[in-house]
Formats: structure tokens, sequence, C-alpha cells
């Protein structure tokens, strides 16, 4: 079976969460409660902050502020020892000793100006943010047609759409089916030699394209449908593009609590140190069988 049915009855994200670590509970909840007024800076538009972010990509202006709300919300929680984000060079101490949390405010934010749906990219984990990663917890927020929140404490991956004022359950233990979707990023003339028959054999079998160019959306495709993603390593960039602390570590552990599988066409992603904060990887994700095969 896919997933179960839907049997949220009412659980709000609050009340689901009361059995989880509390440090744990309050970062979800923090980021939670964000997600609603992030959602409204949309309504701004997408205006060109004219600034680059700490890897070198230009900035709009509702992602400095979805930054500047998401860390001050974070770094006054007793919980909390260290916040890392896209848009930050470093990471910011607070003194204190827990867990550590690393955000992507806006996820394709590229898709803002055409309506597409974006997401805000959270992890949480157990120490230090370089080194061998321990994740504890994983979300994403997905703004689409509806806006939902998707999350793991380690036991299970869950579904919580926002209703009225606060997140209800909608879709409990969630399962990444074994199908037949594709999300392949990056320009195929730039693929690998071993990365183009993959992707090749994959067509051949019948897999299906869709790429959004908004990662979380395209995690969410997985999701329901199966089959993977992948952003490769290309021949001029062979580390990819995707970040390991801010998108290919907190998806990782996500997929993996709903029985989907994460690796960089050679090693599982959670096994992986960071070296460094904006640190890149290439990254295949999705269903367990299909990405387990992936050798590139």
């Amino acid at each position: 079976m896919r997933r179960s049915a839907n049997v949220g009855g009412g659980v709000n994200l609050a009340a689901h969460l009361a059995s989880a670590d509390p440090g744990v509970a309050s970062i979800i909840l923090a980021i939670a409660e964000e997600s609603k007024r992030i959602r409204t800076l949309f309504l701004a538009g997408a205006a060109d902050a004219r600034t680059r972010n700490a890897s070198g990509e230009a900035q709009l202006e509702l992602e400095k502020e979805a930054d500047r709300m998401l860390i001050a919300a974070l770094r006054t929680l007793p919980a909390v020892q260290a916040i890392a984000t896209e848009e930050q060079e470093g990471i910011i101490e607070t003194g204190r000793q827990g867990l550590s949390v690393a955000l992507d405010p806006v996820d394709g934010s590229s898709c803002i100006r055409t309506n597409l749906s974006v997401g805000t990219i959270a992890g949480i984990f157990s120490g230090s943010l370089v080194g061998p990663l321990q994740p504890v917890a994983a979300l994403y927020v997905l703004y689409g047609p509806l806006t939902t929140l998707v999350c793991t404490a380690g036991r299970g991956a869950h579904e919580f759409v926002l209703s009225g004022e606060g997140y209800v359950l909608r879709r409990a233990d969630i399962r990444v089916p074994e199908g037949k979707l594709l999300a392949p990023g990056g320009l195929r003339r730039d693929f690998t030699p071993a990365h183009r028959a993959l992707v090749e054999d994959c067509e051949s079998r019948g897999f299906k394209l869709r790429y959004t160019g908004s990662f979380t959306a395209d995690i969410s495709q997985i999701l329901e449908y199966g089959g993977f993603y992948c952003y490769p390593a290309l021949r001029q960039e062979p580390a990819g593009k995707l970040r390991l602390l801010f998108e290919a570590m907190p998806m990782a552990f996500l997929l993996q609590q709903a029985g989907g599988y994460a690796s960089d066409g050679r090693e599982p992603i959670l096994s992986l140190r960071a070296e460094q904060v904006h640190q890149r990887v290439p990254l295949y994700i999705g269903s367990h069988e299909v990405v387990k095969r992936i050798r590139v």
C-alpha cells in the first residue's frame, strides 16, 4: 500500500509532536509558524534584492526576509545550538548546546514569478553541522494550491495541511511507491556519459519526465507517484548543484523515513560528511529499489 488513507481526524501538528523530543518539536513548530508568514510574502511579488547569497546566486527580497524571519524565530529557542542557511555565509552559533538547524528558506525561488510551487526545507541535526552528520528530524513546506508540511521526527513521514490558523494531519505514514517518474536536473549537453546512459535507459523503460525547477515540488511528486529526482555530477560541475546541508541531507532523511533512498550515485547521502557549510553534492533520491540500483 502506497500510503495510509486520510486518517487525520483533526490532529494538529502540536498534538502529533507531543511524544517527540521536546527540542525537535519546538523547532518544527517554530518553522511551521513562520511558514504561515512566509506564505504571505508571495503577495508582494518577487522583487530583485540586487544582492547575492553565500553561493553567489541572485537573491529576491522575499528570500532575504524569509531567511531573517526563520533565524529570528530559531535563535532564541533553548534547544538550538547553531543555525545555517543557504543565504548566510557561515554558521550562527547561539552559545548553547543541543540541536543544529540547516535551512533553505525559499527553495525554487526562480519559479515564483511564474506562480509555480516553491518550498522551505529544514534539517535538524544532533550536534555540529560540520563533520559526520546526525540528522534527527527534517521537514519541508510546500507553498502550492495547498500549503502542506511534510515532516519526520524519526518515526515515519507525515503530511499536514494548513487549514485555518494551523496545520492539521492530512496523511500519516507516507510511503514512496516504486514508480516511474524521472525529474532530471542539469542540461543534457553537460551530462557525464554514465549519467546520460542512466537517463536514456530510464526513458527506454517508460519513465515519465517531470522536472519543475523547484526541488521541493519535485520531491512532493516523487513521494506521491514514485520514481526519482536527480541533479547529477556534470562535466564542468563534478559536485553538482544541490547543497548537502540545506537540500540533500534533509530530504534524504525524510524520504528514508518514507521508505525511500538517496545517494550521490555511489554512496548513501546519509553516510556523507559535511566538510563545509555550502558543500555541494550530486543527488539521486526517490523510490528505494530504483535509486539503490543506480551506479554512476
